[in-house]
């Protein structure tokens, strides 16, 4: 399957659906709602009317073009966007229930419940240990009967102990760029966040470390309900449960992998994932 040119335009034959068409039924729990979610910075709107559930516990990902708004949606789920100058929204996003725009939320306590990784593997200037423990430590957690348990289980949930279990105590730049995303899984899920968001992981990795990281997102699963961002359908289609197609700053299509990539409802869905332009 042709992956699409972000550069190309998507042929558009139909208006997009409403939004309420979007909501899928679905036997797994509802983690996250987005309802009706409009996002912008400053004047400029990036994001329309988005309606969205994501399923506890499933891999969902989110498609389209370069600019599309996928990104800032993902980074919405963890106010991540809130660090920007002139930013706002309207609508909601709600984690089991509870908005993240409650006055009683606090977002340091977000983001421990929704962690993130981002597109180039970003490990800190400490040894493999300190990275994984980081976040404990500045929770003033020391004990350090604590710590090394948490670092062996992430490390082992990461796919990554048996690699570095006799070095933890080395840089972890000396770590290979498909062993630093995973120290960058390993850390971002040390505090047991309930959800994990991924920014394009395997964008500057080569086709043997994506691999590993395709197969260690179907084990976190088990544990935690992922969001990936990607531009690589034949990833979306070999390791997500639901997928999202995004055009625009609106949301196309949603609903099972399967459906999405063999038969989408929509025309705008079918041109991109089949790499039709015009």
């Amino acid at each position: 399957m042709a992956s699409p040119n972000s550069n190309t335009s998507v042929v558009q034959n139909s208006e997009p659906p409403t939004a309420t068409s979007l909501v899928d039924d679905f036997s797994n729990p509802k983690m996250v709602e987005v309802d009706h979610f409009n996002f912008y910075y400053g004047a400029k709107q990036a994001i329309f009317d988005v309606c969205l559930d994501i399923p506890e516990r499933q891999i969902t990902a989110f498609i389209g073009p370069s600019g599309c708004g996928k990104s800032t949606l993902l980074r919405n789920l963890n106010r991540l966007n809130d660090l920007i100058d002139g930013v706002r929204h309207e609508g909601d996003i709600r984690i089991d229930g509870t908005s993240l725009y409650d006055p009683t939320v606090e977002v340091i306590s977000l983001r421990k419940r929704v962690g993130m990784v981002f597109q180039k593997y970003n490990p800190f200037p400490k040894t493999i240990y300190e990275n994984v423990v980081f976040s404990l430590r500045v929770a003033g957690r020391n004990k350090k009967s604590e710590l090394d348990e948490v670092v062996e289980r992430s490390l082992r949930s990461a796919a990554l102990w048996d690699e570095v279990k006799d070095r933890l105590h080395d840089s972890a730049y000396g770590l290979s760029g498909g062993q630093q995303q995973r120290l960058c899984i390993a850390r971002a899920i040390a505090n047991r966040p309930q959800i994990l968001l991924m920014d394009e992981p395997c964008a500057a990795l080569d086709p043997i470390a994506t691999l590993k990281i395709e197969e260690l997102m179907l084990d976190l699963k088990k544990e935690f309900t992922i969001a990936i961002v990607t531009h690589n359908m034949q990833q979306a289609s070999r390791c997500s449960d639901r997928t999202a197609f995004m055009f625009m700053g609106r949301l196309i299509e949603h609903g099972e992998t399967k459906q999405i990539f063999t038969e989408p409802k929509e025309q705008q869905t079918e041109s991109y994932i089949s790499g039709r332009f015009s």
